[in-house]
């Protein structure tokens, strides 16, 4: 794991001999307080640093992205509360290995002394396997120091995150990485051929993840000495990392859920930015084509009736030209959706129908506008004191058509925007209408 540090001491041995360990474990910290960018969490204020503080360290969930020293931490935490660090990854470790490491930290614990677990990629264990530290966590067998990429409310079980404290770490901001860069330096000896816009990109590349910082540390420091690399041939030699996206994990949600928020928020700018992240990060444009109808329906609606007609016109589009240039059709959609005018009355309206339709059960329509084909159906009562509204003045009747027994009610309330404006006008003349109609 990337390890995010101070400066280590000036005694630190560098090896720069072929065969040397990779610059990321000759950098591993050696005391939390070497860790970069997590001082919210390791400080003397954070709840990892107030845990070791009164000398009650309980189990732990660390929940963040690749490279921001999850691993490290563990280890670090094992070291200054002098237990032993087991380590296990849930890719690779089945029931059978997980019993032989809990024997194992039995008998530690016979002879006095205690066992850190970490177990990485936790998420990856199914319930069954999560369930199966649980009895070894309370009776003291181990202390469990989980990591996971995913948000561990999806990802894992109620009783073992009940027993786990959930620290979350952050990705390594612009300084963070600067303070990585500037280590890594010290250690090889020397400064990155780097111009300052290069330098820049280099950060930028590593996308907040520090072993993939240091990574390309190493291959910069392999090139020939003596001459200074700009932007544009430091893109050229190193494949810049992909961005951390997971169509199925919690960075899709997030993402989708910006460009939702970015779209009712009306800001055009910000929604065309998290389209385009989604669609660089690989993301199927059926599925945004789908996202983006739902929106129109659910906070434009009725203020501007065209909008859902824009996003199909878009869906239509990208099915006919593909990828790219059927992504533009979905980019002018986002645009369009974000500069619209928004109401969610039509969407509010629905779900207040679709909960009065559930409280009330099986209540009939009332007769007076049920069909009667048949003669029974006519002495019943249905469709007795019909009035059709296209006979009545003004082409409105004012008759109710809830069921028997049922107060009129009033659902759908448009905004005083964009078309919804024109909508309330008409709702109000009707009121006005009907209210006249009883009077009468």
């Amino acid at each position: 794991m990337p390890d995010l540090f101070d400066p280590a001491p000036e005694s630190a041995p560098a090896d720069d001999e072929p065969g040397a360990r990779p610059l990321a474990d000759r950098l591993r910290p050696t005391r939390l307080a070497e860790v970069i960018g997590q001082d919210r969490v390791i400080g003397p204020d954070g709840p990892l640093g107030a845990m070791l503080g009164s000398g009650a360290l309980s189990s732990i969930v660390f929940w963040g992205p690749p490279g921001v020293g999850k691993t490290t931490i563990a280890r670090l935490l094992a070291h200054e509360t002098d237990l032993t660090f087991v380590q296990v990854s849930a890719i690779f470790t089945g029931v059978a290995e997980l019993r032989k490491v809990f024997d194992a930290a039995r008998h530690r614990r016979a002879n006095g002394q205690g066992t850190l677990l970490f177990v990485d990629e936790i998420h990856r264990f199914n319930r069954a396997q999560q369930d199966s530290f649980l009895p070894h966590m309370e009776d003291g067998t181990i202390l469990l120091v989980g990591a996971t990429t995913e948000n561990p409310s999806f990802e894992l079980n109620a009783a073992l995150l009940s027993r786990a404290q959930v620290l979350v770490l952050d990705r390594l901001s612009e300084d963070d990485m600067e303070r990585l860069l500037s280590r890594a330096e010290a250690e090889i000896g020397h400064d990155l051929p780097l111009t300052g816009d290069a330098r820049s990109a280099l950060r930028t590349m590593a996308d907040g993840d520090g072993r993939a910082l240091l990574n390309l540390v190493e291959q910069i420091a392999a090139w020939r000495a003596g001459e200074t690399v700009d932007t544009a041939a430091l893109t050229a030699r190193l494949q810049r990392r992909a961005a951390q996206y997971d169509k199925s994990g919690d960075a899709h949600y997030n993402l989708i859920s910006a460009l939702h928020k970015s779209v009712r928020g009306s800001d055009p700018d910000a929604a065309l930015y998290w389209l385009a992240r989604m669609l660089t990060g690989g993301e199927d444009p059926r599925y945004l084509a789908r996202r983006i109808t739902r929106m129109a329906v659910e906070d434009i609606g009725l203020a501007d009736p065209q909008a859902h007609r824009v996003c199909l016109d878009a869906w239509e589009t990208y099915e006919r030209l593909g990828s790219p240039e059927g992504e533009l059709g979905l980019g002018q959609a986002v645009a369009y959706l974000a500069l619209a005018p928004k109401s969610n009355a039509g969407y509010a309206a629905f779900k207040a129908a679709m909960a009065a339709a559930k409280s009330t059960g099986s209540e009939p329509p009332p007769k007076i506008i049920r069909n009667a084909p048949t003669r029974l159906m006519k002495d019943e009562g249905y469709g007795a004191g019909y009035e059709y509204d296209h006979d009545a003045e003004d082409g409105f009747s004012g008759q109710t058509y809830f069921p028997d027994g049922m107060d009129r009610q009033s659902y759908y309330r448009p905004k005083e925007r964009g078309f919804e404006r024109e909508l309330k006008k008409r709702l109000d003349w009707f009121a006005d209408l009907r209210a006249k109609r009883q009077r009468d």
